[in-house]
């Protein structure tokens, strides 16, 4: 199963959030928006309200493939003092599933230990979050199960690579072209 749980607090970068969930239901996986906060309503580090589909405690780990981090602040906080959203994400990773974070992000799996020997990259002032990870500065970088991206600018080719694992090089390629999209 190709589920996807993508976590939103408020204060998220609503780019790097949404593009996930736009364009991995467009390649036909299935994509759930998780509010980590009070209610499934989720207001933006820009001020965009979304509202999730579903709250923190009915995600089941069983049923992801993959698990979601966008940056922004001061939503990146609110992920990485969530002591259930750790919990969870040590159990998924222990079952074989993905880690994807973008931005500030990948400073949350930084402080869990899951970039530890890994290469990794995030948004350029972040690099101490990362814990002890090698930085390294392309868009999009794959270590093992776990995947990093810089920003908002890096986005699209965050989400092909995430279709790409989940999905296959085709899938990928027919998404970014569907979108208009190249790669330079």
């Amino acid at each position: 199963m190709n589920k996807v749980f993508v976590f939103l607090a408020d204060g998220f970068e609503e780019i790097e959030g949404l593009t996930v969930v736009d364009m991995l239901r467009r390649a036909g996986i299935e994509v759930i928006m998780v509010s980590v906060g009070p209610s499934k309503m989720i207001t933006g580090s820009h001020h965009i309200e979304v509202e999730a589909d579903c709250m923190f405690h009915e995600v089941l780990e069983p049923e992801g493939a993959m698990y979601v981090l966008p940056g922004g602040m001061p939503g990146t906080i609110a992920l990485r003092e969530h002591e259930g959203l750790a919990k969870l994400l040590k159990k998924a990773y222990d079952n074989g599933k993905y880690l994807a974070a973008i931005c500030a992000a990948p400073t949350v799996l930084g402080k869990y230990g899951f970039l530890d020997g890994k290469k990794a990259t995030c948004y350029p002032g972040q690099e101490d979050g990362l814990g002890e990870a090698e930085y390294v500065t392309e868009s999009v970088v794959v270590d093992g199960r776990v995947i990093t991206s810089r920003g908002m600018g890096t986005a699209i080719p965050f989400v092909g690579k995430l279709a790409e694992l989940l999905l296959g090089t085709e899938a990928k390629e027919k998404l970014l072209e569907s979108i208009i999209y190249e790669e330079k």
